[in-house]
């Protein structure tokens, strides 16, 4: 059987720079959230798909995903998908990380005036990468929408870990504390302003963060890579550059967009799928 919604509730917020806010969100569901296996085994990408109804207000349903797609419409709840920062097991919360533009989108707003108590339904989570602890070293890429992401991987790197990191951020004042490996360099790139809010010359091809990653050094080995953002700058240009270009395989290279500019999430689905049957039909015509 599908599984339902996970219900929880918001047990806290906290402002972690203008842009950023962090959701502590707990519940009797907790158990159902939890991974299998060992903390020390749990992907680092880990996410959520929480669902609004039609109206931007949190949903009051419980419904799987076979039973959301046999609803109207006009009905359907809306989701947002979003990665899990933390899972503190002993206190019983899950901690996820929201950027905030002031009223642009639908989740973004919601987790900047949510109160305690609130009640959050959400699927998930879902994940596919961990860093390898053996990799002769890491490169790790991101704007704020992966950046909890790359937050949490950096956490779980031994070490002995050799890693350069970049991130995006609209500037300085978003710039928050990461625990990384003595061996880690983090390069903050600052775009000039919030992601959908500066012009083409900063933003898609243009990107800071393509220009820094293709400036680094290239250390000895194939390092395991990680590189999520908008989709432009990673999938059209940082993924071609670290699969071609610098000839990392499949398997050590987690590249993907997680948004893209000037569509929403329902709309980028819909680009990602285009994006894929048109790969697939040209590695078909080789």
């Amino acid at each position: 059987m599908a599984k339902h919604m996970n219900i929880m509730t918001v047990l806290r917020r906290e402002q972690l720079s203008p842009h950023f806010v962090r959701l502590y969100l707990g519940g009797d569901d907790f158990d159902d959230f939890t991974p299998d296996g060992d903390r020390g085994t749990w992907d680092t990408d880990l996410y959520i798909k929480i669902a609004f109804g039609p109206d931007g207000a949190p949903f009051q349903g419980d419904v799987d995903r076979k039973q959301m797609r046999l609803m109207p419409a006009a009905e359907q709840p809306v989701l947002r998908t979003y990665t899990v920062r933390s899972i503190d097991v002993d206190r019983r919360e899950i901690a996820v990380d929201f950027v905030v533009h002031g009223d642009e989108g639908i989740a973004g707003p919601w987790a900047a005036t949510v109160e305690p108590g609130a009640t959050v339904r959400f699927l998930g989570p879902g994940g596919g990468y961990r860093p390898a602890a053996a990799a002769p070293w890491h490169l790790l890429a991101s704007d704020e929408a992966g950046l909890p992401a790359v937050a949490a991987a950096l956490e779980a790197l031994p070490d002995d870990a050799v890693a350069k990191v970049f991130i995006e951020v609209a500037g300085p004042e978003d710039e928050i504390a990461l625990t990384a490996p003595p061996g880690t360099e983090i390069v903050w790139v600052h775009r000039g302003g919030p992601a959908g809010e500066v012009g083409d010359d900063r933003a898609g091809d243009n990107a800071p963060l393509i220009a820094a990653v293709r400036a680094a050094e290239w250390l000895d080995g194939e390092p395991h890579v990680f590189i999520h953002g908008e989709a432009q700058a990673v999938m059209h240009n940082l993924r071609a550059y670290v699969r071609k270009e610098r000839g990392v395989g499949a398997k050590n290279a987690s590249i993907s967009g997680y948004w893209r500019r000037g569509r929403t999430e329902e709309g980028f689905r819909e680009w990602k799928s285009e994006l894929r049957a048109a790969e697939e039909a040209a590695g078909a015509a080789v």
